[in-house]
């Protein structure tokens, strides 16, 4: 996103030049956010009403989310019936329901650039929430919800875990964190575990830290020579140099056949059997897995704040280890697709000339993405020992968004005797914005489409690539019922 609009001081879409919708493919601007014009609040008021104007005269993302609805119930409000007449506390509430999901962006507007209007919603909030964490910082509240890191390293301390998941379940509990971070009592709130999925999987060895010094790569960081290239502790599996089929998977497409998971906080502390299943599948099909030797928060739930310099150093935790797994001849994993996106395209339009960040968006992929890499190379074993009848498949946003199609489906596709209806519309949760006290019945309208086709379906299994809109689709249904992974699925189809 450029800091100013196409044609600059113009509010008014009448003064724009252009023309209805565009026939060239979507493209994204680069996030600039550490130039100073970028956090000009007399800019920022400008672009919000040109933009806000346009949709105004546009209307057609009113059933995304509830951030256009209360746009266009405030202009309608108004005796002009135009963006200008709207109390500019307004546009406040607008930015506060947006959630990132890139949906308007990807689907529904006409104007995203290359058209001259120059459209992006998406990171027109985001600078706007960059602006305001600038000015006033980040609330307490705000920072316990997405201290992932924290809040799990705490949470996950034997002992303190039990008492932290019983807190968490019981209606005192729900009611303390209600008034205190304003969490609503119907909303899903994760487990914790203390035997995370690093410690579950430590057999598969880390990429060794190596006491060779790192040199740059753009801003990032590469390992340097053989000590970035070992691996400590690995089984044999992981170990072994790529066999015949990693060459033939590697000719066939931009990977190797060897992966570094990034388990994710969610993934590690949460639900580490979703890594678990994820590395049972892929060591299946012959995929050596390791681990890397740190990670830490990927930064999206800092993104969706607007807390820039926050994710910023993030990135220059996480980038040097993934480059070190890169250049190890390593692909990366992650099993969250909000994790997968935030390397793929927040971290390389915030960072355009790092040129680790950009490494490291060609070589992560989503874990049914690879697998169907592999299909199409002909390597991946179709053994499946059972069916799993029909699936209501519920395809996260932050997947939608890495155009990669819907993989998921497609691998589940290949089990014989199952049928998976995919569910192409937001569940509702986005990161912390489901579960806040104000958002919450938005955040149920919101995926009360979802719910009630999950409902009706009467499949014998439901599920999302994304766990936390399992959990808010499961918090919808009638009836209580789990939700289960897509590699759980996978993993229960091959018998493994």
């Amino acid at each position: 996103m450029s800091a100013t609009p196409t044609n600059p001081g113009s509010p008014s879409r009448q003064n724009v030049p252009g023309r209805e919708g565009s026939l060239e493919a979507p493209t994204r601007h680069p996030i600039d956010w550490q130039s100073p014009a970028f956090y000009d609040e007399g800019a920022l008021a400008k672009e919000l009403e040109r933009v806000f104007d346009i949709c105004h005269g546009c209307r057609r993302c009113f059933s995304l989310c509830n951030a256009f609805p209360t746009l266009f119930d405030a202009v309608d409000a108004t005796s002009a019936g135009e963006v200008a007449a709207v109390d500019r506390k307004v546009f406040w509430q607008v930015v506060d329901h947006c959630y990132l999901c890139d949906m308007c962006f990807m689907t529904k507007c006409p104007y995203v650039p290359p058209h001259p209007w120059n459209v992006d919603f998406p990171h027109l909030m985001l600078r706007a929430k960059a602006v305001r964490t600038r000015k006033e910082g980040v609330s307490l509240r705000n920072r316990a919800l997405c201290a992932t890191d924290t809040v799990g390293k705490i949470a996950g301390i034997p002992v303190v875990v039990e008492l932290v998941n019983a807190v968490n379940g019981s209606s005192a509990g729900r009611a303390l964190l209600e008034k205190t971070l304003g969490v609503d009592p119907g909303a899903p709130i994760p487990k914790y575990h203390s035997r995370t999925a690093r410690k579950r999987l430590r057999r598969l060895g880390r990429l060794r830290q190596g006491n060779t010094p790192t040199t740059a790569a753009g801003n990032g960081t590469t390992g340097n020579g053989d000590a970035a290239r070992a691996v400590s502790g690995a089984s044999s599996a992981s170990a072994s140099p790529p066999g015949a089929g990693a060459k033939a998977a590697q000719s066939a497409a931009p990977m190797t056949g060897r992966v570094a998971l990034f388990t994710t906080c969610y993934g590690n502390r949460n639900e580490p059997q979703l890594n678990e299943d994820l590395v049972a599948v892929f060591e299946h099909n012959q995929i050596p897995v390791t681990l890397l030797v740190q990670e830490r928060c990927c930064g999206m739930p800092r993104l969706e704040l607007g807390d820039l310099e926050a994710v910023a150093r993030l990135k220059e935790h996480n980038i040097p280890q993934l480059i070190r797994a890169i250049d190890a001849g390593f692909d990366i994993i992650a099993p969250i697709p909000s994790c997968v996106l935030m390397f793929k395209q927040e971290l390389p339009l915030m960072f355009p000339g790092d040129a680790g960040v950009q490494r490291v968006a060609k070589r992560i992929f989503d874990p049914f993405e690879y697998l169907m890499y592999r299909h199409r190379a002909g390597l991946l074993r179709t053994d499946f020992t059972r069916s799993l009848g029909k699936v209501s498949y519920h395809v996260p946003c932050h997947l939608r968004v890495q155009n990669i199609g819907l993989k998921t489906r497609d691998v589940l596709r290949l089990v014989p005797d199952t049928l998976v209806e995919p569910i192409e519309r937001c569940s509702g949760h986005n990161g912390t914005y489901g579960v806040k006290k104000e958002f919450r019945a938005a955040s149920m309208k919101i995926g009360r489409p979802v719910m009630q086709k999950v409902q009706s379906a009467g499949a014998d299994h439901y599920a999302s690539d994304c766990p936390m809109a399992g959990s808010q689709i499961e918090s919808g249904l009638e009836a209580a019922r789990e939700p289960e992974h897509p590699l759980t699925l996978l993993r229960m189809a091959y018998g493994i």
